[in-house]
């Protein structure tokens, strides 16, 4: 029984390596439409091609993020007519981070409601993210400033609301932080921080430069503290006496869990 103990202390010795964040690194949310783990994908479409050497996404969900009310939300950008093309390619590239980003894994938390599995919460999107979002759909319109839910739905796809009206963005968002933060319920942090910097996450870059997310994400995950991981299931690299530290999420907003 000495010996056993003994080897257990040795084993603890050794854990750091393991605790200090790497369950969090190169992972994938438990979601209808992501992979299980990520990995290449050399077909990738468009505004989600920077992911391709390491993807979260199949070349299949890549296509149907760039359809209007695709078959992964249902969900049109054009509720309030034509959005302007600078516009919705940061809508693009947001959905592309969101579905093929394998560097989400500090924010990644359990969802309540229906065992949906999980969603992301106060991702630190770089200031020049936010601010160039913002600034490029001032011209566009919508009629909420929370797409979380309670759209009408009736026709099928998401319809503004009886009484909402339609305005440019700045009507609904004031400034570029409240677009990152209010627009998906929180997935999106606004960080004062600009990019390179060690400290955001960018929602897109040029594919040669390599992924910045990487380093980013290490370094918040080597931060978190231990007990206020989120415990992922069947993570390969997960000792089993590790499981147990688990706790209960919030969800991810319902238009992207359909």
């Amino acid at each position: 029984m000495k010996r056993w103990w003994q080897l257990l202390l040795g084993l603890w010795t050794v854990m750091p390596p393991i605790w200090a964040g790497d369950e969090l690194l190169n992972v994938c949310m438990n979601t209808k439409h992501h992979k299980r783990e990520p990995g290449p994908e050399d077909k990738l479409y468009e505004e989600c091609i920077p992911w391709q050497d390491n993807a979260c996404c199949t070349a299949g969900t890549s296509w149907e993020a760039h359809l209007d009310a695709s078959l992964l939300y249902t969900f049109s950008l054009l509720h309030c007519g034509v959005m302007m093309p600078g516009c919705e390619k940061h809508f693009l590239q947001a959905i592309c981070f969101y579905e093929c980003s394998p560097n989400l894994g500090p924010w990644i938390q359990k969802v309540r409601r229906l065992g949906r599995g999980e969603r992301i919460l106060d991702v630190p999107l770089c200031q020049e993210d936010c601010e160039q979002w913002w600034e490029d759909c001032r011209t566009s319109y919508t009629c909420k400033s929370n797409w979380h839910g309670d759209w009408d739905r009736s026709g099928g796809k998401n319809r503004c609301p009886a009484r909402a009206v339609c305005h440019p963005f700045p009507h609904y968002f004031p400034t570029p932080a409240d677009l990152c933060e209010k627009i998906w319920n929180h997935s999106f942090k606004a960080s004062p921080e600009p990019r390179n910097s060690g400290q955001c996450l960018q929602k897109w870059f040029e594919p040669a430069q390599g992924n910045p997310n990487v380093a980013v994400a290490r370094r918040f995950a080597s931060t978190a503290p231990s007990w206020e991981r989120p415990s992922h299931p069947v993570r390969a690299h997960l000792l089993p006496w590790q499981s147990w530290w688990s706790k209960p999420w919030p969800p991810f907003p319902r238009w992207c869990l359909q």
